[in-house]
């Protein structure tokens, strides 16, 4: 039962107009009609629906049970649906879910441990656990082509899956967590050594960016450093500076 009512939680914290316009908008601004994007961490798909909106080939990922049902159902017939996780290897791996919270069910064990602790996850347990399929982003470059944006969102585990990356991006987001800053350095420092990213953070569900241009690492881990804990979630996006 308590893993409906983290469903319907989702559900209503995501699929509500104000939010699907808020991407819609923030897509077309971003995406060119024929980019491939990949949406790793689709849960209740308004990002990848957002991003076929605004005309682009998607490609989304979702291992979380009954998230990956729900989009198997609903999702446009072009929408492409991965079943899988993405991490450095190909494998199976124990997710840990949170059934009353499912946005925060994570395969990154150490965010699983910490995260109790944390401003924003004093009522979140993790009560079940699911084995999912892992593919990594350089097998899905083989397979699907290079991707124009790849959005990621998989709560701690963003490290692993630019594990399995060999090669820089275009352009990509991933989730912050205000109580995680060092994830989210983790990240930069990942990228950097990738390629000559700038950075660029969207707050919250507003589908705008912060800044008025993009900036180097440096200036994007010190935003990060100055956020109080209990700021807001949001999504920093990096782009190549040759694009």
């Amino acid at each position: 039962m308590q893993h409906w009512l983290g469903f319907l939680r989702s559900f209503l914290i995501y699929h509500n107009p104000v939010t699907i316009a808020a991407w819609r908008r923030f897509y077309r601004g971003v995406l060119t009609p024929g980019d491939l994007v990949f949406d790793v961490g689709a849960h209740m798909g308004t990002r990848a629906r957002a991003m076929r909106a605004a005309g682009a080939r998607v490609v989304a990922f979702e291992p979380q049970a009954p998230f990956a049902g729900f989009l198997r159902r609903t999702l446009p017939r072009d929408i492409t649906l991965v079943e899988a996780a993405i991490g450095a290897e190909e494998t199976v791996a124990e997710m840990a879910v949170s059934s009353r919270h499912p946005t925060v069910s994570s395969l990154a064990t150490g965010f699983v441990g910490g995260a109790s602790q944390a401003h924003g996850f004093e009522h979140v347990s993790w009560d079940r656990r699911q084995q999912v399929q892992m593919v990594t982003l350089d097998g899905l470059i083989a397979r699907h082509g290079m991707p124009s944006y790849v959005k990621i969102d998989v709560e701690g585990f963003e490290i692993e899956v630019l594990s399995g990356l060999s090669q820089p991006l275009p352009m990509l987001s991933v989730e912050y967590l205000p109580a995680f800053p060092k994830l989210t350095v983790g990240v930069i420092d990942r990228l950097c050594a990738l390629g000559d990213y700038r950075f660029n953070p969207v707050q919250g569900e507003t589908g705008a960016f912060l800044w008025p241009d993009w900036r180097d690492a440096d200036a994007a881990k010190a935003w990060l450093a100055g956020l109080p804990e209990d700021a807001e979630s949001g999504d920093l996006f990096a782009r190549l500076a040759s694009h």
